[in-house]
């Protein structure tokens, strides 16, 4: 919840970035997620609580003009069970469209995030009936972090709606939908043995944007990293050698970091090559010994990306850092549930606009 008549800028990780406002309140159950959240912002006032259980007289109390949401996603991947509403994890979604039309002062603005597939759910349909209901005007996005220029695709559905105070409890049908998306660029031609022809060419593609930047922008001086912790280690190597998806600092894209990055490969975010070896490693790769090809492999120097260049990525800010206690996993675990800040401060200024 924000209260944009406040004078005071914020810098808030998240929704939280961008314009001229006083966060009244923000809201999460997630331990770690506060923990991180309190570090950078202990001003802001911070309930660890569940959406269901604020009160309609609270909800009134905070007099907020803006609502920022980013409700559980997992009921509208693609690749979940797609519950839609009957998932237990949308009540708090569903109990902030109940007290919306029943609040004493409705907010000017209303932001939502979620992954694509929202747009097709129960669950949005019912969202644009309650603010057509309550008079608000809006526009839907489908928008990633290669539009505003940043290497990682992070393809993400957004909801910008705003009210008048002259229309507050008015009915009106209008809306505006745009539904956008451009894929970022790659820089060098990034071969692993199950690619397709198709992936390679999409690849060769996105390498002439170059409206992109390129990932050497966001990644720590290497004399700041120990890289011992991060490379892959061999066992992973010979696994998913074939699977990964692997960047150089010189290309204009990364796939999306997940919050089992780190810990998991197959699908969970781009890797890191760190030498000159390209296609010669996986030349004729299975036919040579298990020994053979981690010598092979190896010659990659392949490593994940860390917590703070995984951040860049994101947007975040050079003063967003992480409590010395929080271990790295957590760390990728609240990233990867994290939303590109640099197009969230985007979406925000237009909204207010």
């Amino acid at each position: 919840w924000s209260n944009t008549e406040g004078l005071e800028p914020f810098q808030i990780f998240s929704f939280h970035y961008g314009i001229p406002a006083q966060v009244v309140a923000a809201i999460d159950i997630n331990t770690t997620a506060n923990q991180v959240y309190r570090h950078n912002f202990p001003d802001t006032p911070l309930w660890n609580k569940t959406i269901e259980g604020i009160s309609l007289d609270d909800f009134n109390k905070l007099s907020f003009d803006m609502i920022l949401m980013s409700p559980p996603c997992q009921p509208f991947t693609r690749i979940g069970r797609q519950g839609d509403v009957q998932d237990p994890r949308t009540k708090s979604f569903l109990y902030i469209l109940d007290l919306l039309p029943r609040s004493s002062r409705l907010p000017r603005f209303f932001l939502l995030e979620n992954v694509k597939g929202f747009e097709t759910s129960s669950a949005r349909d019912l969202m644009v009936q309650t603010l057509k209901d309550c008079g608000y005007t809006f526009e839907e996005i489908m928008v990633s972090p290669t539009s505003v220029g940043i290497p990682n695709s992070r393809l993400r559905y957004y909801l910008l709606a705003k009210i008048s105070p002259e229309n507050v409890g008015i009915q009106t049908s209008s809306e505006h939908c745009v539904f956008y998306c451009r894929n970022g660029a790659l820089r060098g031609r990034i071969l692993y043995k199950l690619e397709t022809t198709t992936d390679a060419q999409r690849k060769e593609n996105q390498n002439n944007d170059l409206s992109v930047r390129q990932i050497q922008d966001y990644l720590e001086p290497q004399s700041e990293i120990n890289m011992e912790l991060y490379l892959l280690p061999p066992k992973t190597l010979l696994r998913y050698a074939l699977l990964m998806d692997i960047v150089q600092p010189t290309c204009r894209r990364s796939t999306c970091f997940t919050k089992g990055y780190g810990w998991y490969v197959e699908g969970t975010g781009s890797v890191l090559q760190c030498s000159e070896e390209t296609e010669s490693v996986f030349r004729g790769l299975d036919q040579h010994s298990e020994e053979d090809k981690l010598q092979r492999l190896l010659k990659l120097k392949l490593r994940y990306f860390t917590p703070r260049e995984v951040a860049n990525l994101m947007g975040f800010p050079q003063s967003f850092s992480f409590p010395a206690q929080v271990p790295t996993k957590q760390q990728y675990k609240v990233l990867g549930n994290s939303l590109n800040v640099v197009v969230v401060a985007k979406l925000l200024r237009q909204l207010v606009s």
